[in-house]
C-alpha cells in the first residue's frame, strides 16, 4: 500500500528533501513549518505547472502515461505505465523520468506503485495520451477485441478516424440507429456526448493503437547539425565583438551626455532618439536597442528626475569609463545576461497594435534571463569551436527539453539570444567563446576578467603616423594612450585597426584641455612607429602658433592679448559686435557675457582664443556631458536561488516542526491552566519518569510559544531541560508557563 505523500517525505533523508527544494524553489517561500505543509504545498496547482515546466518529452510523456492510469486516484504499478507508453521509451529513460518526477514530488511511492499529484491532471490536455474517458460495458469487458475484429468496414472507419485523437466526433447521423455511429453507440464501443457529438472510451482507443497507447514518443533528444571552427578563430572574433561593443557603449554615453534624449510620457525612448542613436553607434535600430537596453541594466544610463525627464548618462559611467576593458565587457556581459527584459521586441507592436519602444516597460519579462540561459547553456553543451548551423536546430533542441517552457516567442528568443550574444562576444561564429562559457560557469568576475583577457589582443603602445594627416592604431591601444588620441583627433573607423585623423578642430581641442602644441608634438614622435609627417608638424605648429594669444577669464569675463594690434582687431570686427566687449587696457577687454560664450564667438569670427584660470594657465571650457544619479542594480523579478546551507536550514526547521507536532499529539494539549501545583507535579513526574513535556509558555517579549522538553532537574522556580527538537538546553520559569503535559511513549 503507498503512503500518503507526507509520509513519503518523512521517509526520506535531509539530502533529497534539499533537493526537492532546490528543483521546486518555490515551496521553501516562506519556509514551510513542517513537512505536513511541505506536503500540502507540493501539491498546489500552480506550484506543479511550474514544476512541470522543468520536464523534458519523456518526463512528461511518463506524467501523462500516469494520468492516463488514474495514479491521482490511487497507487498503479510501474508495468502498466510502461505498457502504456510502448515501446518507444525503453526501460532506462522510463526509470530516469520515474526518478525525475519522485526528485520533484510530483510522484512518489515505492518502485512498483506509483502515486501522482491530483494536480497533475490539470498540467496534462484535456484528453491525456488523446484518448477518451474510461467506459463500462462492452469497451471494458475482456471481448472487446473479438468485438472489434468483427466490425464491418464502415464502422471500422469512425473508429479510425477517431482513434488518432482527439476522441471526439460530431456526426449528423449519431442519431440514426441503423448508421455506423448509431449501432457503435448500440454496441458500447462510442459514447454519447449530446446529439451530435460522440466519444471513443479509452480502452477501445488503447485496443486500436495496438502496441503504441499513448502514440508515438520521442524518447531521444534531436542532434543539432553542427559544424566545427578553430576554437583560436571563435574567441578571436569574439575579442573584436567585445572591443566594438565596449567603443559603442562609449559613443552613447558621449552623445547622450552631450545631448540627452526626452523620456517619452509613457515611458521609454522614441523611435527617432532611437534612429539618431543607431547613426552614432553606426549600427541598425535593433542594434541600438540591445545597447541601450545593457547600458540602462548595467547603470550607465538612466532618467532624471527633472520635470521634462530626459536619458543621460550616470555618474557610475565615469567610473566604468575608467577601468580596463575586461572589467567594463564583463558589467556589460554579466547585465545582459541577466536582463529581466526582451530588446528583441523593440519596434514590433504590443497586444494593442501600438509600437513597443526601447527602455519600456513592455519589454519587461522576468524570465527572460531563465531562457536567455537555457540557450547558451544548450550551445555551451557541445565542445568548444562547434557551432549549431542556424537557430532553429536549437529550438528543435530545447523544445524537446522543455515542450512547456517559452509560449509563443519561444523559437524567436533562441534566435534573439544567439544574436545579441554575437554583439556582446559572448557567442562567436553560433558558438559559445570562452568568455561566454566563463561568464555563464561562475558569478565570479576573475574567471571571466581572465578569459576575456585572453582572447583580446595585446594592447598596444605605438601608432603609425601617415601623411594624410590620420594614425592607424595597429590594435587596442593602452587606456592613457588611447584617451589621449581621442582628446587630439577623431576617430575616422574603428574595428581591428582603429583610424584617427587630425584636424585644426581637433589639435585645438587637445590644447583647451590644457595641452601645449609643443606637448601634442612630442608624444605624437615618442608613440608613433613611423616619421612625423611634415603637414601634421605644420596643422600642431599653425593651431598652437594661434592659439592662446587671446585670453579670456571671468569679469564676468576678460579679454587679454599681449598683442595691442590683435586685441584692437578683435574689437572692431563686425561679428563680436554682440560680446559687449570694451577696452580698459591697451591689452586688456571685458565683456557682460559669459567667458564660454565670448569663446565660442571670437572662434566664430575666426580668432582662436584660449581660456585662462586665475594663475594664467589654460583652462578647459569644453563640455563635460551630463550626468544624473545611479539608480542601482534592477531587482530581478525571479524565484530566489536558495545556497546550501539555506536548504539545510530549512529541512532542519520542517523536521523540528514535525517533531513538535508529534509531540504535541501525544501530549493531547490540554485545552487550559491546570495552577502551579499541577504544573510543578507534571514537571517532578517526568523528571522521575524520564519522560518529556509538552509545554505552553509566555517569553519575555510576551509572545505565546511551545516546547517540548526532558526535564532534568525542578527547583527555585526554574525547569532545566534538554529540547526535543533541536537537543538544546533550556531554563524556563514555571511562572511563565501556561499550559503543560506530559508526551505518550
Amino acid at each position: 500500500m503507498t503512503l500518503p505523500l507526507v509520509d513519503w517525505l518523512r521517509a526520506q533523508d535531509d539530502e533529497t528533501l534539499a533537493g526537492l527544494l532546490r528543483l521546486r524553489p518555490d515551496l521553501a517561500v516562506p519556509p514551510p513549518a513542517d513537512l505536513n505543509v511541505l506536503a500540502t504545498r507540493a501539491g498546489v496547482r500552480a506550484s506543479v505547472h511550474r514544476a512541470c515546466d522543468e520536464l523534458d518529452t519523456v518526463a512528461l510523456a511518463v506524467l501523462e502515461a500516469m494520468v492516463v492510469a488514474d495514479a491521482d486516484h490511487a497507487a498503479v504499478e510501474l508495468g502498466e505505465v510502461a505498457s502504456l507508453l510502448g515501446p518507444d521509451v525503453p526501460a532506462e529513460a522510463l526509470d530516469g523520468a520515474v526518478a525525475v518526477l519522485r526528485s520533484r514530488a510530483l510522484a512518489w511511492g515505492e518502485d512498483d506503485e506509483l502515486r501522482l499529484v491530483p494536480a497533475a491532471r490539470d498540467v496534462v490536455p484535456a484528453f491525456p495520451g488523446n484518448l477518451g474517458r474510461r467506459a463500462g460495458g462492452p469497451a471494458a469487458s475482456s471481448e472487446l477485441g473479438a468485438l472489434l475484429k468483427d466490425l464491418p468496414e464502415d464502422q471500422h472507419r469512425v473508429l479510425s478516424a477517431l482513434v488518432a485523437g482527439p476522441p471526439i466526433g460530431r456526426s449528423r447521423s449519431a442519431a440514426d440507429p441503423a448508421g455506423p455511429v448509431g449501432q457503435l453507440l448500440a454496441k458500447g464501443l462510442l459514447i454519447r456526448v449530446d446529439s451530435e457529438t460522440v466519444e471513443l472510451p479509452q480502452q477501445v482507443g488503447i485496443a486500436l493503437r495496438g502496441e503504441r497507447p499513448m502514440g508515438t514518443i520521442v524518447a531521444t533528444p534531436p542532434v543539432p547539425r553542427t559544424r566545427q571552427w578553430p576554437v583560436t578563430q571563435v574567441d578571436g572574433t569574439a575579442g573584436g565583438a567585445a572591443l566594438e561593443l565596449l567603443r559603442r557603449v562609449e559613443r552613447l554615453i558621449d552623445a547622450w551626455g552631450a545631448t540627452p534624449p526626452p523620456v517619452l510620457r509613457a515611458g521609454g525612448l522614441g523611435v527617432r532618439d532611437l534612429r539618431r542613436a543607431a547613426r552614432e553607434l553606426e549600427t541598425d535600430e535593433a542594434g541600438a536597442a540591445l545597447i541601450i537596453e545593457v547600458a540602462a541594466a548595467a547603470d550607465l544610463v538612466a532618467e532624471n528626475d527633472s520635470p521634462n525627464a530626459e536619458w543621460m548618462p550616470t555618474t557610475t559611467a565615469d567610473v566604468w569609463a575608467a577601468g580596463g576593458p575586461e572589467h567594463r565587457w564583463t558589467t556589460l556581459a554579466r547585465a545582459w545576461l541577466d536582463l529581466p527584459r526582451l530588446p528583441g521586441l523593440v519596434g514590433g507592436r504590443d497586444d494593442a497594435d501600438r509600437p513597443i519602444n526601447a527602455l519600456s516597460e513592455t519589454l519587461r519579462r522576468p524570465l527572460a534571463p531563465r531562457d536567455r540561459r537555457r540557450v547558451l547553456e544548450a550551445l555551451a553543451g557541445l565542445p568548444p569551436g562547434t557551432a549549431v548551423t542556424g537557430p532553429e536546430d536549437l529550438a528543435e533542441l530545447l523544445a524537446w527539453r522543455a515542450p512547456r517552457r517559452g509560449g509563443r516567442l519561444r523559437d524567436e528568443i533562441v534566435r534573439w539570444a544567439l544574436s545579441e550574444g554575437t554583439v556582446l562576444g559572448v557567442v562567436a561564429l553560433d558558438a559559445v567563446s570562452e568568455p561566454g562559457r566563463a561568464l555563464l560557469a561562475t558569478t565570479d568576475t576573475a574567471p571571466v576578467v581572465a578569459a576575456l583577457r585572453a582572447v583580446l589582443p595585446e594592447p598596444v603602445e605605438t601608432v603609425l603616423l601617415q601623411a594624410d594627416l590620420t594614425a592607424v592604431a595597429p590594435g587596442p591601444l593602452v587606456p592613457w594612450l588611447a584617451r589621449e588620441l581621442r582628446l587630439m583627433a577623431d576617430v575616422e573607423s574603428a574595428g581591428g585597426a582603429t583610424v584617427y585623423r587630425f584636424t585644426e578642430a581637433s589639435v585645438r581641442r587637445a590644447l583647451d584641455a590644457g595641452r601645449s602644441a609643443a606637448e601634442v608634438a612630442e608624444l605624437l614622435a615618442e608613440r608613433s612607429s613611423t616619421p612625423v609627417p611634415q603637414a601634421l608638424t605644420y596643422l600642431i605648429e599653425d593651431v598652437g602658433r594661434r592659439h592662446g594669444r587671446l585670453r579670456g577669464g571671468v569679469a564676468s569675463s576678460f579679454l587679454r592679448s599681449d598683442d595691442e594690434v590683435l586685441l584692437s582687431e578683435v574689437l572692431a570686427h563686425p561679428e563680436t559686435v554682440t560680446l559687449d566687449l570694451r577696452r580698459i587696457a591697451p591689452t586688456v577687454a571685458v565683456s557682460t557675457a559669459p567667458l564660454a560664450e565670448v569663446l565660442d564667438g571670437l572662434r566664430a569670427a575666426g580668432f582662436s582664443p584660449a581660456a585662462e584660470d586665475a594663475a594664467g594657465g589654460v583652462l578647459d571650457l569644453g563640455p563635460r556631458g551630463a550626468r544624473t544619479d545611479p539608480r542601482g542594480p534592477r531587482a530581478r523579478a525571479t524565484l530566489p536561488d536558495p545556497s546550501g546551507e539555506r536548504l539545510d536550514a530549512v529541512v532542519a526547521k520542517m523536521r523540528a516542526g514535525d517533531a513538535l507536532a508529534y509531540a504535541r499529539r501525544g501530549a493531547g494539549r490540554t485545552p487550559s491552566a491546570q495552577g502551579s501545583s499541577h504544573t510543578l507535579a507534571t514537571l517532578q513526574q517526568a523528571v522521575r519518569d524520564r519522560r518529556q513535556v509538552w509545554i505552553g509558555f509566555v517569553d519575555g517579549h510576551g509572545v505565546q510559544s511551545e516546547r517540548v522538553l526532558a526535564p532534568v532537574t525542578v527547583g527555585g522556580g526554574i525547569v532545566e531541560g534538554r529540547d526535543a527538537v533541536d537537543g538544546e538546553t533550556y531554563r524556563l520559569p514555571l511562572h511563565r508557563i501556561t499550559r503543560i503535559a506530559l508526551v505518550d511513549g
